[in-house]
């Protein structure tokens, strides 16, 4: 597909960027197709690498001249322009940029100016490893585009609904309020995007549909969804509360490092390090790849093996928490990269609970498919369901409704690229 000047601007790039790292998708709006993925890695470091890959299929690669996420994003351009989708595309409407904490201000995606840039820059306390790579991706797309919009669609956004008797630590107020700390949640577009596609799977409006959502990577979360709003969810201040994860703990007594810092002489960063990269199931067994694990466990490995117990004795506890806050619940909706591969792992996370109305059953369990399907038997009570998330195309249709058609150009500052 290539451009042509009657076309209209109706795509939108969403760029996920990490220290490191640039993960892109460019989509068309007009249709929500997605036109081109890839991922530039190792930025500024040793052999970088640029992998891309157009709706043909047909993978392209490149290696080197990547010093930093300037080139590296003109290098996507390149790619792009390959293709007809250049970054000069009359018909790119706006960039969508992953923003993994956006505290308490931030309820909605904004459309990006120098005050919104400041206030990122004051969350990077609580999000020190995403929020300075985040922004290093928009100040950078600012650069080369500078007459687009960007926009700044938030990972804790969704969960800016949830009540106040939800969100806040039971510590001193005073504490809490000056340094933020209360719990924001995130995964925030996934949850959104499949607690709606959830209520589409059962013929309903999200507004009468309560959804216990279950995203399950390395990072894991769940949430509670009622009519189409969160009401709790288990990740907290940062994405290291909650279920067991690839390589954090999850849920833990908060005396713990506490204990370690009088008792083992470990500093701050030496916890903050055990906790979020030398635990969960990585801790427990040496591996975080549930496909290893599951493999370990059904030939006898007892490491192996207790690990998945605790994976799914924290799942259920908050599938159980969760049905409690509800009241109601219509749908369980498992996904992510476990969640929508590991059917070890949903047959386990309902077993059991069948007093509760949820079952699976095993021949559904099993198949394999990109497309949302209801793996619970006929007739149960509360629907189980495999729910294949798709958080880019959430960021983009977040953006593309936010700049409309009337703000999406400002041709008399349209700067070439260089």
């Amino acid at each position: 597909m290539t451009d042509s000047p009657t076309d209209s601007p109706t795509r939108v790039l969403v760029l996920n960027s990490g220290s490191s790292s640039l993960k892109y998708q460019l989509l068309d709006m007009a249709d929500a197709s997605r036109l081109a993925v890839g991922l530039v890695e190792r930025i500024g470091e040793k052999d970088p690498r640029l992998v891309h890959t157009p709706r043909t299929g047909e993978k392209r690669e490149r290696r080197g001249g990547f010093a930093d996420h300037t080139a590296a994003l003109k290098a996507v351009g390149e790619e792009l322009a390959e293709d007809g989708l250049g970054l000069d595309s009359p018909a790119l409407a706006a960039f969508g940029h992953r923003v993994v904490h956006g505290g308490p201000r931030f309820g909605e995606p904004v459309l990006v100016d120098d005050d919104v840039l400041a206030e990122i820059e004051r969350l990077v306390p609580l999000a020190p490893l995403h929020n300075p790579a985040n922004l290093t991706g928009i100040r950078t797309a600012r650069k080369l585009r500078p007459d687009l919009p960007q926009v700044a669609v938030f990972d804790t956004a969704f969960h800016r609904t949830m009540p106040e008797y939800a969100a806040r630590y039971a510590i001193d107020v005073e504490t809490a309020d000056a340094y933020l700390i209360r719990r924001y949640g995130f995964h925030g577009t996934s949850h959104a995007y499949v607690s709606r596609k959830t209520a589409s799977l059962l013929g309903k409006d999200p507004a009468d549909v309560n959804v216990i959502v279950l995203h399950l990577g390395n990072g894991a979360s769940a949430s509670a969804v009622r009519g189409g709003r969160c009401v709790d969810t288990s990740m907290g201040m940062t994405p290291l509360e909650g279920l067991v994860m690839g390589t954090r703990s999850g849920d833990i007594d908060p005396a713990v490092p506490l204990h370690l810092q009088r008792v083992a002489g470990m500093s701050a960063d030496g916890t903050d390090e055990l906790l979020n990269k030398r635990s969960g199931l990585t801790g427990l067994c040496g591996d975080n790849d549930m496909r290893e694990i599951l493999r370990r466990s059904d030939a006898g490995d007892q490491r192996a093996r207790l690990a998945f117990d605790i994976y799914i004795h924290r799942l259920k506890k908050y599938i159980g928490a969760y049905t409690a806050v509800l009241g109601r619940v219509d749908a369980v909706a498992f996904t992510a990269g476990v969640g929508e591969n590991a059917a070890a792992v949903r047959e386990a996370a309902v077993a059991g609970l069948e007093p509760m109305g949820l079952t699976v059953d095993p021949e559904r369990n099993t198949v394999r498919s990109d497309e949302p399907r209801i793996i619970s038997q006929d007739g149960a009570r509360v629907v189980v369901a495999v729910v294949p998330t798709d958080e880019e195309l959430e960021i983009a249709q977040r953006t593309f409704a936010l700049v409309g058609t009337e703000n999406v150009r400002k041709d008399e500052m349209r700067t070439p690229l260089s």
